[in-house]
């Protein structure tokens, strides 16, 4: 039996200004009445608000801290923009601290780089998919998850997920680059 290797992990402490209370209800409903059974415990936790929707178009960033986060399986890195602002993004694999990443048409193709579908080529691999343009990413964001760009065609981009269904998403749609971290 395999464990994660935290290794890659650089630092403990969330950033505080990216930090909300996360209220859980141990399987209760509004009356106080265990409606669900076998829920609650586990140890007290906080959400760290992940960046979904990467509205910074063109402005690069650069990978601080990579940090673990008991919400999800993938890793998060606290990304420190060229604007002085800071926001928590999923990371991929092969991205460590001090690397660039940035959004927008003109992105190479470099892991952790936000590219429109119609810009990545059919066999490169892809995380973080919008379903709508601009409309926040939805599909393969758990650990070492990935989608294959499979075809381009008719404003639409033919996507292989991990479920292994094959999905056409519109090609104005942007999807990071690379593979969710932590496999």
């Amino acid at each position: 039996m395999s464990g994660p290797d935290f290794s890659e992990i650089t630092k403990d402490e969330p950033e505080k200004s990216l930090l909300r209370p996360l209220k859980r209800t141990g399987g209760r409903n509004a009356f106080g009445r265990i409606t669900v059974r076998h829920k609650g415990g586990g140890h007290k936790r906080s959400y760290r608000e992940i960046d979904f929707l990467y509205n910074k178009i063109d402005i690069p960033a650069r990978v601080e801290t990579v940090e673990y986060d008991p919400n999800r399986s993938g890793f998060i890195g606290l990304l420190l923009y060229a604007d002085g602002e800071r926001r928590y993004a999923l990371l991929p694999k092969k991205i460590s601290v001090g690397d660039t990443v940035i959004t927008g048409e003109k992105a190479s193709l470099a892991p952790g780089n936000r590219l429109p579908l119609f810009k990545i080529p059919v066999g490169v691999f892809v995380y973080n998919i919008e379903i709508k343009p601009r409309g926040g990413a939805k599909l393969v964001r758990s650990a070492g998850v990935f989608a294959e760009v499979v075809a381009q065609a008719d404003g639409y981009t033919s996507l292989n997920l991990p479920s292994t269904e094959v999905r056409k998403v519109t090609d104005r749609s942007f999807a990071s680059i690379g593979e969710v971290s932590n496999e």
